[in-house]
């Protein structure tokens, strides 16, 4: 009797290492998916279909992670509440677009003209420069300043894997990237998705579009504390039914919950 108080005792505190060894693929919710999860303490990596995983996707918002940290390095953005963005009182297809927005705000809603103008502010020889010194996937920006995250018909446009988003958030957390730590820490906070009795969630989501305006790539990138212990993950779906960011964070929290850590 003894001996089973103390095994239970011992799952009980250990939920991580109990099951980390795989994911669940009922919780892909049937979508062609890449899933990468790191733990930053013990190095482990799980990743549930490995070629998927080194397969590189245009980034679509995801990149405005470091769209933020390159804008917020140069001083063209402040702080994460100050006024930021103008409406230029053009009226866009998501209402909440159409309003003068905060740093924090337009991440929150994934801003694309917010993001574009500032990469055009970067313009193009500081982006690229950047995008160099971070290692970012391909590194290509050839087919415009404003528009080479984003996946077009017949556009090339930079591209990175889910293998990589997952190194690069390590080093960003590491402090090896060319960003200060106040810059990092403003990150952080608008990063921040959720928060419960169990973990914090930070991450960014990823939406790319056919060209009939249907939903087929879904990303949702970033890290989550727990116990302790700090993981970081990248998830990207395809195929199925409107895979979009909207989805891909869904199932990166359902994982994240089956696992105890959220």
């Amino acid at each position: 009797m003894q001996q089973l108080l103390l095994l239970l005792f011992a799952v009980l505190l250990t939920p991580f290492s109990t099951d980390a060894q795989e994911i669940d693929k009922s919780l892909l919710k049937g979508y062609d998916a890449a899933f990468v999860f790191y733990c930053r303490s013990s190095g482990e990596t799980i990743s549930v279909d490995t070629l998927r995983s080194a397969q590189r996707l245009a980034p679509c918002s995801t990149f405005k992670i470091y769209n933020t940290l390159i804008g917020l390095e140069l001083g063209l953005i402040k702080g994460p509440d100050d006024h930021w963005y103008t409406w230029d009182g053009v009226r866009r297809g998501y209402e909440a677009w159409n309003k003068d927005m905060s740093l924090r705000e337009a991440f929150r809603v994934s801003a694309v003209p917010a993001y574009q103008i500032l990469a055009r502010r970067i313009g193009h020889d500081r982006m690229k420069t950047y995008i160099g010194n971070i290692g970012y996937g391909t590194g290509d920006i050839s087919s415009g300043i404003d528009t080479f995250w984003l996946p077009r018909e017949g556009k090339t446009s930079i591209t990175i894997s889910a293998d990589e988003q997952v190194a690069l958030l390590n080093r960003l957390l590491d402090g090896k990237l060319p960003f200060s730590e106040k810059n990092i820490s403003i990150l952080r906070d608008i990063m921040k998705v959720t928060e419960t009795s169990k973990g914090t969630l930070y991450g960014k989501t990823g939406s790319g579009m056919d060209v009939e305006g249907k939903w087929n790539l879904g990303w949702f990138t970033g890290f989550v504390e727990s116990g302790g212990e700090v993981y970081v993950f990248a998830c990207n779906i395809t195929g199925g039914e409107n895979p979009s960011g909207i989805v891909a964070r869904e199932i990166v929290e359902d994982v994240l919950k089956a696992k105890w850590l959220l």
